[in-house]
């Protein structure tokens, strides 16, 4: 009599994740599809904040739009109707791509424990930090009954071991690169100017001034391009005004996800300047892996994931320090091998540990393992 993962009795999964509303991303569930003996429902919402559902990589599974109440509430928001779907699916296991102290992951929890599936909660949380009630006690009952963890980054493994969970966990990112996408142009572009980019939120601790201050400092020809938007764009510019470089800086708005090869293809060097918060540091940098797979070499600041992300592929500087950042923009402009050599290693990298399709498998293997 087969059992679950087989064609006869495949293993139904039903993924709840807003973050799905960003075509690119969705590239990652027809991986786990194509997996044999899986049967995959995405939960997704129409929209999250301003950004609606990109319908991108749609195929061998099936994608419904959920009703979401508090729409860019990272809190609060959550998904009325979730147990009468769950009753009507009937899922083995509910991933939920949540943090474990939000209202949407605790609700989804319940209604998955009514209909007897196990539950997975997603979590980059790399700093322990404590939370008022009611969050707080959602957080604990997650921790006590979920069935298993999957984190983004090792700090966050170290912040839910602190915090009492003690059941499975496995340390895997959210989303991977398609490298057939994200990949080196046919044809390299020769520049007249020395290109640096940055791809990201407009806000502080994304440390974009850091940046500008250390392009500042750049003798020769360059071009600061600027993707982005966020409340820090304004001030900003100013800075790059007053630094008298407003002409070496391009500020490009939000370019959708299914066109940021092109973006990358464009550079030269790609930059992630990000500095740690009272309550925030970076968890991943999504960007850095793109660029890698691009082809383009990297530069992040020695803070968070970043370096776990770049590995000895990349290189680093220490955070906010704009002539530490400053030199090693200036290794890479004077050297065009050492930029093809961190090129080709950063593709590499990726190709070994952040495609969808190595994402996708190492989480499967999580689902099989809970119900084996």
């Amino acid at each position: 009599m087969p059992g679950l993962n087989s064609a006869a009795h495949p293993l139904r999964v039903l993924m709840l994740s807003k973050a799905l509303v960003t075509g690119a991303y969705q590239r990652k569930l027809e991986e786990i599809a194509a997996l044999p003996g899986i049967s995959l429902v995405a939960l997704v919402p129409a929209t999250w904040e301003s950004q609606r559902l990109e319908r991108v990589y749609t195929q061998g599974y099936q994608m419904l739009e959920v009703p979401l109440r508090f729409n860019g509430s990272f809190h609060l928001h959550h998904y009325p109707g979730l147990s009468r779907l769950m009753g009507s699916l009937r899922p083995h296991i509910v991933h939920i791509d949540e943090e474990p102290y939000n209202l949407a992951t605790y609700l989804a929890m319940r209604a998955a424990r009514r209909v007897g599936a196990k539950v997975i909660f997603f979590s980059w949380q790399n700093l322990n930090r404590g939370y008022p009630p009611p969050f707080a006690w959602m957080e604990r009952a997650v921790l006590r009954h979920a069935d298993y963890a999957i984190v983004g980054n090792r700090e966050a493994e170290g912040v839910w071991r602190a915090k009492g969970y003690q059941g499975p966990l496995a340390v895997i990112p959210q989303f991977g690169v398609d490298p057939a996408v994200f990949c080196p142009p046919e044809q390299p572009e020769t520049r007249p100017r020395f290109v640096i980019g940055y791809a990201g939120r407009l806000v502080p601790e994304k440390g974009v001034d850091t940046l500008i201050h250390a392009a500042a400092l750049l003798p020769g020809s360059w071009l600061l391009r600027i993707a982005g938007s966020g409340p820090e764009e304004r001030s900003l510019s100013h800075v790059a005004g007053l630094l008298n470089i407003g002409g070496g800086v391009e500020f490009v708005p939000p370019i959708p996800s299914t066109q940021m090869p092109a973006f990358y293809q464009g550079l030269d060097v790609l930059v992630l300047p990000s500095r740690t918060m009272p309550n925030w540091k970076e968890q991943f940098g999504r960007v850095l892996v793109e660029a890698m797979a691009c082809g383009v070499p990297v530069i992040g600041a020695a803070t968070g994931a970043i370096p776990e992300v770049i590995g000895d592929t990349g290189l680093l500087f220490p955070e906010g320090d704009q002539h530490a950042l400053r030199d090693q923009l200036l290794r890479l402009m004077a050297d065009p091998t050492l930029r093809r050599a961190l090129g080709l290693a950063g593709r590499r990298r990726v190709l070994e540990h952040f495609t969808q399709a190595h994402i996708a498998a190492r989480t499967v293997e999580v689902y099989r393992a809970l119900c084996p």
